[in-house]
């Protein structure tokens, strides 16, 4: 039997979470015509089947947001949905012969429970999750959206082959030595005809729009505009020629920044890829340069493009001419170019490009300088330099009629020249590509397509939408796409002729179906639209986001992109997602390292915190705080310490041990520290009762203080003087914690303060003053603590919800939901 005296989590918590479930007061409430709510969401999980405290810290976040808006009147959207595509499903498939949609619902379902487990205030009727035909079926019909628009397309793109099982392998099954994480093979790459999203044609409108998007973290938006790329320069075209030194065949294109230094170009390279390069070849050159192209092909992006690696290439035998100044240069292929950026053709200028100058001495390539500083003599220059390549402005020299010309303004007169004598143009060129969208894996959404050879690639039409996944499928890891070998699946009849055909055997990116869903949440239950224009109209944007900085590219450029084209589409108003974002930090562990076998060692095993050893070898062990990880065995499991301390203590240390953005690291003892302040104030809530006093019949509102200051005259005593000084204080610095930049670990100290000052004061304070504080302090814990204080605002006399579900305007008296006061009266009299 649980002692009513005593703070005790396990025996409340639970019950508060079905009365609120049972009561509907996390419902979204309707708006009414011109009324504007407020829309709060955490990015949504992959339901992995267990939370870690990364998912805590982002939900209790948008939680104590969502709670924060009601108290002040809006009514609220906070929903929470699944993104339950991807590989880890498949894999479970082939691992252990589960089917992936039983495995992902099984995951989904434990979850839930443990996200209800920490009060969260979530709309579950608006739950969503992408693996359920009922929503893939609208990402399929915005996929042709897509489509009508000009806006999708194929084209042959490069995947992950593995020799051995002959199967398609994604990015996370090849590991850092280039092999499959099932067979060890060596990986190769091939080409397969797949599906793009033309993300290129609103490149211009997602880099102008971040400017407007105040709401969002620098870093963020630098980091997409970087990502984005822009940058001005120019085409242009070196002509080939050959041995008799005329003109041959299609001229090479070039895209460079850098027009002001095509005087020094002594060599062009070409990416192994590029289409040209098997016809430029020269026969004595064809076995080197097909092996070459052979090793490259093996390589990652990020190894051809990183710094700190050696550039490799290879010469074929072929040469351009400069258009500038008519000399001769040969032709290479280099592992540092790449097909898919700007023309997959670059000039070679190593007086004044770092990575040309160390590939030119490596393979001993001329260097001609053609800038100098401003105000060198340019004596000794024209033969090289020898400490690296001069990147700074200066003024051209070797140049021709533009010798003299500051290297700025000869980017434009070169550029013009080029466009005059018709061997080059302006151009703006994005580091950004379209998007590639296909995946040949299961588990995922089928992209509604028809391939028949007489009518091309057909969309399905919308009314047979949803193209829902077969569940009769073997998984083996092997071979083509599961569903590329489900005949029965594949063949189907055109729409258009009637004649047989194929559907495509593609899944989409599991970031298309991520990149919409908060659209969805605003009306989930359409099921002639993947949402009605009013009800998008009404929620969006997003007012409040929050979610790692780990999607600060993709899954967020994605989702502005959607946005925008559906905006295009006349589906919805909004030209971006997301008002404001939060990027909260990482929940780091304390982790134990021993530095010379490179093992982490699990806490529970070392001994002595104070002189940690490894328990086998007994060498010393490295101790630091670093991100919570199974590889790493310095996770804290949330539901050992919701078992032990409850869910609102963990809420409050995870809101109070740093500002969320700021990454925390985990401390028992400061969890241990918050649980015995909510244990203070559910001892003040003893000490107001055990004086005979209770907040029933508007005791402590701001009529009743009224009344009392009328009767004293309006002097108040020392301690009341003292109490009303530190709940008003209380009430600002907090009101301006949730203002703003969010600093709840603020927020939480104010309550402290509260609290302390409130301790001594009670006993001998006014009554109706009494009642203010302890009915203040309990709506200002509300957010952070809502189960505590929904029990204490219960057992001290208040009547329905600490956090109504219907907000009630401020008119400065006790009204029927009390509770929704202090947040809107920091000016009040109170």
């Amino acid at each position: 039997m649980s002692d009513p005296s005593r703070y005790q989590p396990q025996a409340i918590e639970a019950g508060w979470q079905r009365a609120w479930q049972e009561q509907g007061l996390h419902d979204t409430p309707e708006l009414g015509p011109g009324e504007q709510g407020f829309y709060a969401l955490s990015m949504f999980p992959y339901p992995s089947g267990n939370l870690h405290m990364g998912h805590v810290r982002n939900y209790v976040i948008t939680d104590v947001v969502a709670r924060v808006q009601r108290l002040r009147g809006r009514k609220v959207l906070h929903p929470m949905g699944w993104d339950a595509f991807g590989l880890p499903a498949e894999n479970a498939a082939i691992e252990r012969g589960v089917d992936p949609g039983a495995w992902t619902d099984q995951n989904i379902a434990s979850m839930r429970r443990q996200l209800d487990q920490l009060g969260l205030s979530i709309d579950w009727d608006r739950e969503v999750a992408t693996c359920h035909s009922s929503y893939y079926r609208w990402t399929q019909w915005l996929f042709l959206q897509f489509l009508d628009a000009g806006l999708a397309y194929r084209k042959e793109a490069t995947v992950n082959w593995d020799p051995i099982d002959q199967t398609v392998l994604a990015n996370e099954q090849v590991d850092a030595d280039g092999r499959s994480w099932r067979s060890g093979a060596l990986v190769e790459k091939r080409k397969l005809r797949q599906w793009f999203l033309k993300i290129t044609d609103y490149a211009q409108a997602l880099l102008d729009d971040l400017d407007g998007l105040q709401g969002w973290p620098e870093r963020v938006r630098t980091m997409q505009a970087n990502w984005i790329g822009r940058s001005t320069g120019a085409e242009l075209q070196f002509a080939v020629v050959g041995d008799d030194g005329s003109t041959t065949g299609e001229p090479i294109t070039v895209f460079t920044t850098r027009p002001d230094t095509i005087f020094g170009a002594t060599y062009v390279v070409l990416a192994p890829e590029h289409p040209l390069v098997p016809a430029l070849t020269a026969p004595q050159q064809r076995a080197v340069v097909e092996a070459f192209c052979d090793q490259v092909s093996r390589q990652s992006e990020q190894d051809r493009t990183a710094e700190d690696r050696p550039k490799r290439g290879v010469a074929i035998g072929a040469r351009v001419r400069n258009p500038a100044n008519g000399e001769l240069l040969p032709i290479w292929i280099a592992d540092y170019v790449l097909a898919e950026y700007g023309t997959g053709a670059v000039m070679g200028v190593p007086a004044h490009d770092q990575r040309d100058f160390l590939f030119a001495r490596q393979y001993e390539l001329p260097v001609q300088q053609v800038i100098i500083p401003e105000g060198s003599d340019g004596h000794g220059v024209g033969d090289g330099i020898e400490g690296g390549a001069w990147t700074e402005p200066g003024v051209l020299i070797h140049s021709g009629r533009f010798d003299g010309l500051p290297s700025d303004q000869a980017k434009a007169a070169i550029t013009a020249a080029a466009a005059a004598e018709g061997w080059g143009h302006e151009r703006v060129q994005f580091r950004l590509r379209d998007w590639l969208i296909s995946r040949q894996r299961y588990w995922g959404c089928p992209i509604p397509v028809i391939h028949c050879d007489s009518c091309g690639a057909v969309p399905v039409p919308t009314e047979q939408l949803p193209v829902e996944l077969p569940r009769d499928v073997a998984f083996t890891g092997k071979g083509a796409s599961p569903l590329a070998q489900l005949e029965s699946w594949v063949q189907v009849d055109c729409p258009c002729c009637g004649q047989p055909a194929r559907r495509e055997t593609d899944t989409m990116d599991t970031f298309m179906c991520s990149s919409w869903y908060f659209l969805r949440y605003s009306d989930p239950m359409n099921a002639q639209l993947p949402f009605g224009r009013e009800a998008v109209d009404a929620w969006l944007p997003v007012d409040q986001y929050v979610g790692g900085i780990e999607h600060a590219i993709l899954h967020l450029l994605y989702s502005r992109f959607f946005t925008k084209v559906l905006r295009d589409r006349q589906l919805l108003s909004c030209g971006e997602p997301f008002t404001k974002l939060l990027t909260q930090g990482m929940v780091q562990g304390v982790t134990y390292k021993n530095p010379n076998s490179g093992k982490y060692i699990p806490p529970s095993a070392v001994a002595d915190a104070e002189d940690p050893r490894d328990p086998v070898s007994g060498e010393p062990l490295e101790r630091f705080f670093e991100k919570m990880s199974k590889s790493k065995h310095n996770g804290v499991d949330p539901a050992q310490v919701i078992d032990r301390y409850g869910a609102d203590t963990a809420r409050m240390f995870i809101l109070f041990k740093a500002p969320p953005e700021k990454d925390l690291e985990w401390d028992d003892a400061d969890v241990e520290g918050q649980f015995r302040f909510l244990q203070r104030i559910w001892r003040l809530a003893d000490a107001f009762l055990e004086r005979g006093l209770s907040l029933a019949d508007g005791a402590g509102s701001p009529d009743a203080v009224r009344g009392a200051m009328a009767t004293g005259g309006g002097t108040l005593a020392p301690a009341d003087a003292d109490l009303r000084r530190a709940v008003h204080t209380a009430i600002a610095a907090i009101s301006d914690d949730l203002d703003g930049d969010y600093q709840f670990n603020t927020a939480v100290s104010e309550l402290m303060k509260l609290s302390n000052a409130m301790a001594p004061l009670l006993a001998d304070c006014h009554p109706v003053f009494a009642a203010e504080a302890l009915r203040t302090l309990v709506v200002l814990l509300a957010p952070f603590a809502p189960h505590l204080a929904e029990e204490l605002w219960q057992k001290l006399g208040g009547r329905t919800s600490a956090i109504p579900s219907t907000p009630q305007a401020c008119t400065g008296s006790a009204g029927p939901r009390p509770m929704a006061r202090p947040w809107c009266a920091t000016r009040c009299p109170w």
